[in-house]
């Protein structure tokens, strides 16, 4: 039991989880901003050494965390909002991209697990135009550059019997995109973020890890391409959702200290998410999608028609 840990997938998190415990943290600098307009806090945690990274579980890069309230709700036009953020946040994150980029978007988990099935879903909805433009030329799309947009959805390892980094790699050597964009539901820490914040990382991904089923990680060093990883939380830590509700009436009624990590060690295999998943899902993988499409289209030189 001691060595039970909540398990999150949120830099920001984990950087909250060292604050709380008084430590001293260097090597990991900190923006933060509001969006009035849009109801959106953006946080961007820097890791610039190793011992940081160390510290914080979480490689050596730059995590950008967007929290929207109102996220789970179906307002278009706040989505649209979150989406032209989304898009300029990724494009600061993009090595070169004031240049025609081959991108590949791969969309991971279970489509056939609903809290899983994000990144699957934002495959469904993205512009795809490689095949286009190998083709037809650019010339299709009236442009004078385009960035060539393919997408994947490799699936999980009890319905393909490989590794998902294995599919991937494969995929990456015989169509050599210059980027790789990778989409996965997300394990927080807090019910607060629970499908109400994004995570963008240039770091890459180690698939199955917010839920313990560690799988090889994608990432520039493993690709030998940059890696930017897209995220939504979709599932909290069953024992953090008790564990913080005994604390609250303990520390309220009786002033006493309680340790939930230690308490509900039990409940460390299990996750919770809402109820309204699925609609949620939806919702935030097109947004996610429209997104990713925005940031490629502002890419690209400003087409004719």
């Amino acid at each position: 039991m001691g060595n039970f840990q909540i398990r999150t997938d949120l830099a920001l998190e984990a950087r909250e989880s060292i604050t709380e415990a008084d430590s001293e943290l260097r090597g990991v600098r900190v923006e933060e901003y509001y969006l009035e307009k849009e109801d959106i806090q953006v946080t961007k945690v820097m890791i610039d050494t190793k011992n940081a990274a160390k510290a914080m579980g979480k490689a050596v890069g730059t995590y950008v965390t967007m929290e929207a309230p109102a996220l789970v709700e179906p307002d278009e036009g706040y989505h649209r909002e979150i989406s032209g953020c989304l898009a300029k946040e990724l494009l600061d994150l993009i090595p070169d991209g004031d240049r025609e980029l081959s991108v590949l978007v791969v969309g991971l988990g279970n489509r056939e697990v609903t809290a899983d099935s994000l990144g699957p879903q934002v495959v469904d909805n993205l512009f795809i135009t490689r095949h286009v433009v190998k083709e037809y030329g650019k010339a299709a799309y009236n442009c004078s550059r385009m960035n060539l947009v393919s997408s994947m959805e490799p699936g999980v390892m009890a319905k393909t019997g490989m590794e998902t980094a294995e599919i991937v790699k494969g995929v990456v050597s015989e169509t050599t995109p210059d980027l790789l964009i990778v989409i996965d539901a997300l394990a927080a820490r807090s019910t607060r973020r629970l499908n109400r914040t994004i995570q963008i990382t240039n770091t890459g991904i180690q698939p199955g890890s917010g839920v313990g089923n560690h799988r090889n990680a994608l990432t520039e060093e493993e690709l030998g391409i940059p890696v930017i990883a897209i995220g939504v939380p979709t599932v909290v830590d069953a024992a953090t959702i008790v564990g913080d509700a005994l604390k609250k009436w303990l520390d309220e009624e009786m002033d006493k200290k309680f340790d939930s990590r230690l308490a509900f060690a039990e409940l460390n295999n299990m996750y919770m998410t809402g109820k309204d998943i699925d609609a949620v899902i939806k919702r935030v993988s097109f947004t996610l999608s429209e997104g990713i499409n925005m940031a490629m289209e502002k890419n690209n030189v400003v087409c004719d028609g």
